[in-house]
């Protein structure tokens, strides 16, 4: 992988998992991370520059899909759990 596609991959990375930080919901919150770190981690090994421009096409549209939805949820604020509660951390 070229230097350049490496660091765009990492970019899109980080930016996923800032924005799902950004969830109000901490069920929410916790399955769009996990769920992010396990596909990168799935994904890590692959070499075909055009499975990984597909791979990178993909990730930018569910990050527009976690910015809208993570607007959305402001919009509609719920209760904290109690496991978000600052003596449980």
């Amino acid at each position: 992988m070229a230097a350049s596609s490496r660091a765009q991959v990492l970019r899109l990375y980080r930016a996923l998992l800032r924005e799902s930080q950004r969830f109000s919901g901490y069920n929410y919150r916790t399955y769009a991370i996990r769920r992010i770190r396990d596909a990168f981690r799935e994904n890590k090994n692959i070499k075909d520059s055009e499975k990984i421009e597909e791979l990178v096409n993909k990730a930018k549209a569910n990050l527009e899909v976690i910015r809208r939805q993570v607007t959305i949820g402001q919009l509609y604020s719920t209760q904290k759990l109690v496991i978000e509660s600052p003596g449980n951390t």
